[in-house]
């Protein structure tokens, strides 16, 4: 039983992960598109809490649980599988902490032009493209991941 609900739980974060990480690009980047100031300044104020409601919560359970879990299945964590999930898990944080930073200005920044009653300075627009672009790197981590976890390959990396 303590197999099945760790097996569980760490698949519930990874849906969380990928969910979360895929809903959060897609309204931010649909918002940006209106060019709507006031929608983008709410969008990018609900982008954050979500990030630190739920990625936030997953990418702290998930180490957890994948140690747990690959203790629990009787593997070693020097695998090669496990440990490149490891690290592209350093990878996916890398990408990842900066863009809750670029958010969080991104939101304040349309914030403030939403108050002002103004048009986005160039500042929002070169965040957002550099937040677009650290969400590739870090999204291909994350589907790497749930390809090693799923295929579990034989991959020799020590020696």
């Amino acid at each position: 039983m303590t197999y099945l609900l760790l097996k569980y739980l760490h698949l519930l974060g990874a849906i969380v992960l990928i969910g979360t990480g895929a809903g959060i690009a897609f309204f931010m980047v649909m918002a940006h598109f209106t060019g709507n100031v006031s929608k983008i300044a709410g969008v990018a104020q609900i982008v954050v809490t979500a990030d630190f409601v739920f990625t936030a919560s997953a990418v702290i359970a998930q180490p957890i649980t994948g140690v747990l879990l690959a203790r629990e299945a009787g593997y070693d964590l020097s695998e090669g599988w496990i440990v490149l999930s490891i690290i592209l898990y350093f990878v996916i944080g890398i990408f990842w902490l900066p863009v809750v930073v670029m958010q969080m200005r991104m939101r304040d920044i349309a914030a403030r032009a939403e108050h002002a009653g103004t048009a986005l300075p160039r500042r929002y627009d070169v965040l957002f493209w550099t937040w677009f672009i650290f969400g590739f790197p870090a999204f291909g981590a994350i589907l790497a991941i749930l390809w090693l976890m799923i295929a579990r390959p034989s991959i020799t990396l020590f020696a």
